[in-house]
């Protein structure tokens, strides 16, 4: 049996790595035609190059679901038009057997897929979120016309909101407007500062313009009076320094997709939005889903098993592989539809990551059980409606 499982485990390990570095490439070629009018002066060639190699990790964490599905149906389905499908199944292993070897068969693939979803691609993204923010001066994600808005707690008690026109690299952020609130969320101050830098626990302004709103301005306005002395004081000051919850890693995790972010700085993240009383149902789901990817694979698994072990008297590889890319194809789409249908319709965020998943699960497995219980099936309905029977 350890043997079976090796020799099961080689040929799906290598038709999957076949099928992944063609679906790689593919994808990166189309990507580097998109981005080649980017290419001039300042962005070469080299540079484009370097941002695609970035971007590799990625490709690899979106794909490796339906890699794995295709490359297990190619190597099933070459078990079972070499027979050695029907060797196995003589030799006393049934097809929840068989299963389960695939199962033991994927677990290094988890593994392997877990520390590419948790060490690699958030490292490649935050990279590449830099490169792109150096080579290019912008980065995806997030950015609205007027920037990157930022919500949180003062020291007094007080709202403070943060608008960042552009994003650098290493933690320095440019053309900075700070709107300063009382506890009563009126506006106390307003600032506006050329650039500024962040670092552990702090936020370091530079070249600023401030308004400062006198705390009487509320009142004598409701009375259409006119003031004894004025109600704003301009100045400008070198720098300031703030304390703030915000941190260079934080900046970041606003410019990606959450998907794209480790479970720690998910939860990090998470943590600081609800302490600022900001919406969290985008980042509870990605959490969901980033903790279910590894489960995709073994659901990938499971839908390659009935079509693999279907034994085809010809055409049978072809045929299967296309069945296998029409259901790769309509999972992606069904997790796509679930997670924008459980966004609208509010749905719990366990509902919109998992249930994809455990509705394809218990399709295979039924196809799979269907399949092995096929003889039993026909004698069943033969004995109910007799004269379904064929003649001899």
């Amino acid at each position: 049996m350890r043997t079976a499982r090796r020799y099961i485990a080689s040929e799906i390990y290598r038709s999957s790595a076949v099928v992944l570095m063609a679906l790689i490439g593919l994808f990166t070629f189309f990507a580097l035609i998109e981005e080649l009018d980017n290419v001039g002066s300042k962005f070469t060639l080299l540079n484009l190059f370097y941002m695609q190699a970035l971007a590799l990790p990625t490709r690899l964490y979106d794909l490796l679901p339906i890699g794995l599905l295709i490359g297990a149906i190619l190597a099933l389905a070459g078990l079972a038009q070499r027979n050695e499908l029907v060797i196995l199944r003589v030799s006393g292993v049934s097809g929840m057997k068989l299963l389960t070897m695939l199962w033991v068969v994927t677990i290094p693939l988890v593994l392997g897929a877990f520390l590419l979803s948790e060490v690699i691609t958030p490292a490649a993204e935050m990279k590449s979120s830099e490169a792109s923010l150096t080579l290019l001066g912008r980065s995806g994600g997030g950015q609205l016309n007027s920037g990157y808005w930022f919500k949180e707690s003062d020291a007094d008690g007080g709202t403070r909101i943060i608008n960042i026109a552009q994003l650098k690299a290493n933690g320095d952020v440019g053309d900075v407007t700070l709107y300063e609130f009382h506890k009563g969320q009126t506006l106390a101050a307003f600032s506006k500062a050329k650039e500024g830098r962040f670092t552990a626990g702090t936020l370091e302004l530079r070249e600023i313009t401030q308004t400062q709103i006198d705390a009487s301005s509320v009142s004598a306005l409701a009375d259409a009076r006119k003031p004894d002395a004025p109600l704003t004081r301009l100045q400008t000051l070198n720098s300031r320094v703030l304390e703030t919850t915000l941190t260079p890693e934080r900046l970041i995790a606003r410019i990606l997709t959450p998907e794209r972010m480790s479970i720690f700085d998910l939860l990090d993240y998470i943590d600081y939005l609800e302490n600022n009383r900001l919406q969290t149902d985008r980042q509870v789901v990605a959490l969901w889903r980033k903790m279910a990817y590894p489960f995709t694979l073994l659901v990938m698994i499971t839908i390659a098993a009935p079509i693999g072990f279907m034994q085809t008297r010809r055409g049978g590889v072809g045929s299967k592989v296309f069945v296998g890319i029409l259901l790769g194809v309509g999972f992606f789409m069904l997790n796509q539809l679930a997670l924008n249908v459980g966004m609208l319709s509010k749905w719990a965020p366990w509902v919109t990551a998992l249930v994809p998943n455990i509705g394809a699960l218990g399709a295979a497995l039924g196809a799979l059980i269907l399949m092995e219980n096929q003889h039993n099936v026909r004698r069943f309905n033969q004995t109910r409606w007799p004269w379904s029977k064929s003649a001899a």
